[in-house]
C-alpha cells in the first residue's frame, strides 16, 4: 500500500527530504526486526492540529526500546518537538498519522544489542482517516496465537513483534475476516493484531488484563478513563473465547482503529448488528475529546499552531 507520506521528515535530528532519508543494507533492523515505534494521530478541527496523547506515546516510545537495551539517543523533549516540528514543517492541516520510530543501524549480523549499538530515530506523517469503517466490521478468532512474556515481551512495541500480527491478520483474511481476534497463551481473549478488544456486557465494559498479553494501549487507557467518568462500570478480566459470541457489543479501540465496532464474530451476529448504544456514546465521547470539544480532557492535547 503506498502511502502520501509527507515531503519532509525527521531523521537524526535534522528535517530532511524524504529522499534523502537512507539507510545501508547492513541495517541491523533490516535482518533481525530491532526497531521500535509509535502510531500517533493528529487531529484537524478547522482551527488547530491537535496531537493526542503526545506526552504518553513518547514515553512508551522510549520504554519499548529499553526491554531490549536498544538507546533513544535523544531526550522526550526533542523527539516530541520532533514530532510538532514535523506537522510544522510540513504545514499539515488536515488530521493525519505521525509515525515516529528508532532501530539498530548499521551493526552487521551481531545477536549481542546493547545499550552502544548504533541506532537511527526518524519521522514522517501522512494523511489518514478512517482505518475500518464506523459502522462496524466482521471478526473471527483465529489458530495463531498471541506471544507471551515466556517468549517476548509484550508491552515493547518493536518492529519484529509485529509479524505475529501480520500472520494472524493473513490468516483472518483468507477466512472473510475483517479482522482476526488473537487468544493468549492459556486460550484466553488477548487483543487484535493492531488493537486491543472490549465487549459490553449487562451494560458493563470488560476488557483482557494484560497478563493475557494484551498491549498497555493508550487508546485503551483513554477509553477506561472516559468510562469510568461516565460512571460506566470496566472490569479487566480473563474473557473466554466462548464468551465473545454472547456479548451484547464488541469494539476495538487503537491509534490507528480509534473506535471501531465489532458486528459479527466467527460469524455470528453480535447484538442487532448494528453498533451498540454504549460503543455509540464512547465513540462519541472519543471523537469530541480529539476535535478538542470537551474540555475536561484538554490536557490530552498538544496545539501544532
Amino acid at each position: 500500500m503506498s502511502l502520501p507520506i509527507s515531503k519532509y521528515v525527521w531523521f537524526d535530528g535534522k528535517f530532511t527530504t524524504l529522499d534523502k532519508a537512507k539507510v545501508p543494507i547492513t541495517t541491523h533492523a533490516i535482518h533481525y526486526g530491532t526497531s521500535v515505534f509509535e502510531g500517533i494521530r493528529a487531529y484537524w478541527n478547522e482551527n488547530n492540529l491537535f496531537i493526542f496523547r503526545l506526552d504518553e506515546h513518547v514515553k512508551r516510545f522510549r520504554k519499548s526500546g529499553q526491554f531490549y537495551n536498544i538507546s533513544l539517543n535523544f531526550s522526550d523533549q526533542a523527539i516530541s518537538n520532533a514530532i510538532i516540528g514535523i506537522c510544522e514543517k510540513n504545514k499539515i492541516k488536515k488530521s493525519c498519522y505521525i509515525r515516529p520510530f528508532y532501530f539498530v543501524g548499521d551493526y552487521g549480523i551481531n545477536l549481542h544489542v546493547t545499550e552502544k549499538a548504533p541506532t537511527n530515530v526518524a519521522i514522517f506523517t501522512f494523511p489518514f482517516g478512517d482505518l475500518f469503517s464506523k459502522n462496524g466490521i466482521t471478526a473471527g478468532v483465529g489458530s495463531w496465537r498471541k506471544f507471551s512474556d515466556m517468549s517476548n515481551p509484550p508491552q515493547a512495541k518493536m518492529g519484529g513483534n509485529y509479524l505475529n500480527s501480520i500472520i494472524a491478520t493473513q490468516e483472518a483474511k483468507r477466512s472473510g475476516y475483517d479482522e482476526a481476534i488473537l487468544l493468549d497463551h492459556n486460550g484466553n481473549v488477548s487483543e487484535a493484531p493492531g488493537e486491543n478488544i472490549f465487549i459490553v456486557r449487562e451494560e458493563q465494559l470488560i476488557t483482557p488484563p494484560l497478563s493475557s498479553s494484551a498491549l498497555n494501549g493508550i487508546t485503551r487507557d483513554a477509553i477506561i478513563k472516559i468510562a469510568k467518568n461516565l460512571n460506566i462500570d470496566v472490569t479487566e478480566t480473563e474473557i473466554s473465547r466462548s464468551e465473545l459470541v454472547i456479548s451484547d457489543e464488541i469494539f476495538l479501540t487503537g491509534t490507528a482503529a480509534e473506535i471501531t465496532p465489532i458486528i459479527s464474530m466467527n460469524g455470528k451476529k453480535i447484538g442487532d448488528g448494528k453498533p451498540g448504544h454504549i460503543t455509540k456514546k464512547m465513540m462519541k465521547e472519543y471523537t469530541d475529546i480529539v476535535m478538542n470539544k470537551n474540555q475536561n480532557y484538554s490536557d490530552w492535547l498538544t496545539a501544532v499552531y
